[in-house]
């Protein structure tokens, strides 16, 4: 049986870019804070990848600044500045905000202070994307990097948050992207790296790795790679649409990423369909990854106006490049042979 990975939201599949980049960087052995010439190759490739990813994000004159991930670049950019956001973050911003800000049946976001707000670019379980308004203190793009034409220089936002492996590159690295002159005090202190905002010895492996797969995820997008990701997509809505008649899908009304469906039949658990379709050959999700695997119902969902029954039932499906018309048939007549046996014993 041919597996079908369809949980891109959760982790994309590692690029060739990526991978090749991070071998080649396997042989320098210089510390990029050394001023040896060995030092300074290491530092000119995370320099060389700094560059790709502010290039790839439309970041031209604004600082990255290197991290272990998004969930470090939420605490760098949120920790003890007391902002507000909707209860529809991730656990990574939701950990140092007040969720106050009202969310509508739709997952788009009120916000009437700017300054002190933060706001996803697109929520990582329903795919909704937000429209950011102006001055906004920080965005949370990690779903939105490499899947939509995005540019932080036009984003409005004073921070953002990105991370690798959401868009091919490698586990473990991520960013804060932040205009130039932001005063921003740093949480883990030492050797002043990065531009004194995050001590330690740079991940240049993982760096690396994410450099050349923002380069390679910019010209997917300038190709025109996940318009086609959306067809097919729809595809999939469309075949479980026809075949399950009281199916609910989230922010379909709205605009969404365009490899994202989460949709839900009241009472039916989605952990229950996530085991079901992984034994099947599938590889879905419940939710975030960070929260999958836990027997809960959606908050993104509750905060939409969602009762438990649904909140609970929710899958998600996350697609890329590498997902063909054929893997979402099988996946569709797969749930739905499963949807069948629910029904009848739920009659």
């Amino acid at each position: 049986m041919r597996r079908v990975y369809l949980d891109w939201n959760a982790t994309a599949p590692l690029r060739a870019e990526a991978r090749e980049a991070m071998v080649a960087a396997m042989d320098l052995v210089g510390n990029p804070s050394s001023v040896h010439a060995e030092g300074r190759a290491a530092k000119a490739l995370v320099e060389k990848a700094r560059a790709q990813v502010a290039e790839a994000f439309g970041a031209d004159g604004a600082d990255v600044v290197f991290t272990s991930g998004a969930t470090e670049a939420a605490a760098l950019a949120c920790a003890g500045r007391g902002l507000k956001s909707a209860d529809i973050e991730h656990d990574a911003v939701a950990a140092w905000c007040e969720p106050v800000l009202p969310v509508d049946g739709a997952g788009r976001v009120m916000v009437e202070d700017p300054g002190t707000s933060v706001l996803q670019l697109a929520n990582s379980e329903t795919g909704v994307v937000q429209e950011l308004p102006q001055g906004l203190a920080v965005t949370d793009a990690t779903q939105a990097f490499g899947k939509l034409p995005v540019a932080f220089n036009w984003l409005g936002a004073e921070m953002a948050l990105v991370s690798a492996h959401k868009l091919g590159g490698p586990k473990g690295v991520g960013a804060l992207v932040m205009r130039r002159g932001t005063d921003l005090a740093a949480q883990i202190r030492g050797g002043g790296q990065e531009m004194g905002r995050r001590s330690g010895t740079e991940n240049i492996l993982g760096i690396a790795g994410f450099g050349a797969a923002a380069e390679a995820a910019a010209r997917d997008l300038a190709d025109g790679v996940w318009d086609r990701v959306a067809e097919i997509r729809n595809l999939l809505e469309k075949a479980i649409e026809a075949g399950a008649p009281d199916i609910i899908f989230m922010g379909k009304e709205t605009r969404r990423l365009p490899n994202t469906s989460s949709f839900a039949v009241p009472g039916w658990k989605g952990e229950t369909q996530v085991m079901q379709m992984d034994l099947a050959g599938f590889a879905v999700s419940a939710g975030s990854a960070c929260s999958s695997g836990k027997v809960r119902e959606s908050r993104v969902l509750r905060a939409m106006g969602y009762d438990t029954a649904t909140a609970s039932g929710a899958l998600r499906v996350s697609l890329g490049p590498g997902v063909t018309e054929e893997d979402i048939r099988r996946f569709a007549e797969a749930w739905l042979a499963k949807y069948r046996k629910f029904r009848a014993r739920a009659a």
